[in-house]
């Protein structure tokens, strides 16, 4: 079977290129919403290093979305099933260390091709089926809401049980996502959510508080903190944070800095603080997202607020109007509906 691939071979410019795919074995999905991520952006726009970009493409970009099956060799789904894709490839496993972390490990978008081609193959247990009626727009980005599932439950191995006040740093799509799951996944906890937009912060209508970081009260105290800001502000946030957590607190990093952000040690040994980082997620992750989607279909629709623009991609040069769009785009996700 002849598949037609969309790759990215240069910043902002992208080209066809034809693959085989073989029936005899796994899923075929046929790709239908998929959801740019700042990383496929970076890729795009050629923000990343010339030495990585020169390594990786050409490349199909995209690691976030939702497919139709079409066949399925294995008996394991029915052909129009609507499914989620998990973009993570072990090929091994360990005991110890969790498949997003093994560095053998690959992944769509960025070692591999991602999920802009007309079909893709794939395993079966790399699939997960998405509850009937579902916003599909929305479960487009479920792989960015599985990286937050996924850093709340390693947060619940390591933190210890006072979890009185959990607070959450940022206010861009990552913080929304990361306080909403919490919301329900610690749900004895009051969610404190701090950013610098007010407009924004007043989304967060699910928290049991909301914080300007200029407007922190005096008496402030957490327990626990998420990181969500990355990028510049990443010093300032973590700083903040070890500022007001209480000792044997826990921080989870989730933001992405491109560049070393300094850390008050200090602060951290007297405070007997631990801090981990979270990437990616794994197929266990997904299925917790989805089984989320089905005991509170509350939670879609919050997430819904995060759809931005929406792109009708019919032919190739929807594209590239698709990826400027994105720049273009104030607050939230854009979606593609995969019409190619």
């Amino acid at each position: 079977m002849i598949n037609t691939v969309y790759r990215l071979c240069a910043p902002r410019r992208f080209e066809i290129a034809f693959s085989e795919i073989g029936m005899d074995s796994g899923v075929i999905v046929r790709p239908t919403h998929l959801s740019i991520c700042n990383a496929d952006q970076r890729y795009y726009q050629g923000t990343r290093d010339p030495k990585v970009l020169r390594e990786k493409l050409p490349m199909a970009l995209i690691h976030e979305a939702i497919g139709q099956v079409v066949y399925d060799a294995t008996g394991s789904f029915t052909p129009g099933d609507r499914v989620v894709m998990v973009p993570n490839i072990p090929i091994e496993s360990d005991e110890y260390i969790a498949e997003n972390y093994l560095r053998s490990s690959k992944f769509c978008g960025s070692s591999v091709d991602g999920f802009m081609q007309e079909y893709y193959s794939i395993t079966p247990e790399r699939l997960v089926k998405l509850p009937y009626g579902i916003d599909l727009d929305v479960a487009a980005f479920t792989e960015l809401v599985s990286v937050s599932v996924h850093a709340i439950s390693r947060f619940k191995k390591i933190a210890h049980e006072r979890r009185d006040i959990i607070g959450v740093w940022g206010d861009g799509n990552l913080a929304y996502i990361t306080s909403l799951l919490l919301r329900y996944m610690q749900p004895k906890s009051k969610i404190y959510v701090f950013g610098i937009n007010r407009e924004k912060l007043s989304d967060f209508s699910f928290a049991d508080g909301t914080f300007l970081t200029t407007e922190i009260p005096a008496e402030m105290q957490i327990d626990h903190a998420f990181e969500c800001v990355g990028g510049n502000g990443s010093p300032i946030a973590i700083e903040q944070i070890i500022g007001l957590i209480r000792p044997e607190g826990t921080i989870s990093i989730l933001g992405v800095s491109e560049y070393p952000v300094a850390i008050n040690t200090r602060m951290m040994l007297e405070k007997g603080l631990r801090m981990f980082g979270t990437s990616r997620s794994g197929q266990d992750d997904f299925r917790t997202t989805v089984s989320l989607y089905h005991k509170h279909p509350e939670i879609p629709l919050y997430l819904s607020r995060l759809v931005g623009n929406t792109v009708e991609i019919n032919r190739f040069a929807d594209i590239k109007t698709a990826f400027e769009t994105d720049i273009k785009k104030a607050y939230g996700k854009t979606i593609l509906h995969w019409n190619l």
